[in-house]
C-alpha cells in the first residue's frame, strides 16, 4: 500500500481545525462540567432492601424539596443508580452528588437520605451487619477541591513538557513540537466531547485525559522512528516520500493496535454503568482522535516545520 496521507493532510487539517475550534466553542459556550472532586460538595452512596423499587425521578424530587427547604435550591445535583452485592445478592443502590459549599445543606441531605421523613416516599436505607444505615458519605471540601484542580492541571502540564524535552531529545525540536501539537489537539476535542454530552470531568477522566496522552504519543513516536530511519536509509527521497512510506508501513500495525484497544474499552463503556462512563469516554476518544492525528496532524507539522527551515536557510545564502 502507498496511499499519499501527506498530499491529503491540508484536507485533514481542515478538518482538525473545524473540530478543535468547535470544541473550544463549545467549552467557552456550554461549559465544562466539574464533578464533586473540583467543585466541592456530598456524595452519598446508599443501598435498600433487595425488593425496593426507587425511580430516580423519585430521588431527585426528593432531592429537590431537601434543598429549597435549606436555601439552595439552584445547587447542582445528579443521582445515579447503582447495584450492589450484599452476601451475593444484588442490592438497588443510588448515588446522589450534590455540588455545595454550605455544611448546613451537606447535612441536611444525609439527613433526609440516612432517615427519611415519613410520607417522603423515600425508603429507609438497608441496614449493615452491625445494624447502622448502609450509607456511605464523602464530602469534599473547598480547599481540597483547589488542591485537587490545581494539580490535575500541573500533572497534565508537566506530562507535556516532558513529552516534549523527551521526544525533542531524542528526534529533534521538530518532532516534538509536533507531537505535542498533536496531544493538545487531542486533549482540546476530547474535552469539547465532555461539554456537549454534558459528561462529568472528575479525577477518573483526569486519568483518562493522561492515558489519551500517552496512545496518542505513543503511535506518533513510532511513525516518527520508522522516519527517521527511512531518511537514513533512502537518502535521494523527498522527506514527503519518506513520511509517506513510514506512515504506510506502520499502518497496519496502527491499525491492529487501535482496533485491540477499542475492544476492552467499549465493553467497559457498555457494561461499566453510569461511574465509569467518563473515563470509558476519555478513553474511546483518545483511541480514535489519537490514532487520527498521530498521521494526519503530527506528520504534517514536521513536514511545514522543515520545508519553512529549509526556506530559511535557502534566503540566508
Amino acid at each position: 500500500m502507498n496511499f499519499d496521507f501527506l498530499g491529503k493532510s491540508k484536507y485533514a487539517l481542515a478538518l482538525s481545525g473545524i473540530l478543535v475550534l468547535a470544541s473550544i466553542v463549545a467549552m467557552v459556550t456550554v461549559g465544562l462540567r466539574p464533578g464533586i472532586d473540583f467543585t466541592s460538595g456530598i456524595q452519598l452512596v446508599i443501598f435498600y432492601a433487595p425488593e425496593t423499587e426507587l425511580p430516580n425521578d423519585a430521588v431527585r424530587a426528593h432531592v429537590g424539596e431537601v434543598l429549597a427547604a435549606a436555601g439552595a435550591p439552584t445547587a447542582p445535583f445528579y443521582v445515579q443508580a447503582l447495584t450492589g452485592d450484599r452476601d451475593g445478592t444484588p442490592v438497588p443502590g443510588k448515588m446522589i452528588t450534590v455540588q455545595t459549599t454550605d455544611d448546613a445543606v451537606m447535612d441536611r441531605l444525609q439527613e433526609a437520605f440516612t432517615r427519611p421523613p415519613a410520607g417522603s416516599g423515600i425508603p429507609a436505607p438497608l441496614r449493615t451487619a452491625g445494624g447502622a444505615p448502609d450509607v456511605s458519605v464523602t464530602r469534599i471540601e473547598p480547599m481540597v477541591t483547589r488542591e485537587i484542580r490545581d494539580r490535575a492541571w500541573q500533572a497534565i502540564l508537566i506530562a507535556l513538557a516532558a513529552m516534549l524535552v523527551y521526544i525533542a531529545w531524542r528526534f529533534r525540536l521538530r518532532y516534538g513540537v509536533a507531537a505535542v501539537v498533536a496531544l493538545i489537539h487531542d486533549v482540546v476535542i476530547t474535552l469539547g466531547v465532555f461539554a456537549v454530552a454534558r459528561l462529568e470531568l472528575n479525577l477518573p477522566v483526569i486519568a483518562g485525559l493522561l492515558t489519551v496522552v500517552g496512545y496518542s504519543l505513543n503511535a506518533t513516536i513510532i511513525i516518527f522512528d520508522r522516519v527517521r530511519e527511512n531518511v537514513r536509509t533512502a537518502r535521494k527521497a523527498s522527506l514527503a516520500e519518506n513520511i509517506n512510506r513510514a506512515i504506510n508501513q506502520t499502518l497496519t500495525r496502527t491499525i491492529n493496535t487501535g482496533v485491540t484497544t477499542l475492544i476492552p474499552i467499549l465493553i467497559l463503556f457498555v457494561f461499566g454503568g453510569a461511574p465509569l462512563r467518563g473515563l470509558t469516554v476519555a478513553m474511546l476518544m483518545g483511541v480514535v482522535v489519537g490514532t487520527w492525528s498521530s498521521i494526519f496532524v503530527s506528520n504534517p507539522v514536521v513536514y511545514g516545520w522543515t520545508l519553512a527551515a529549509e526556506r530559511l536557510r535557502a534566503r540566508r545564502r
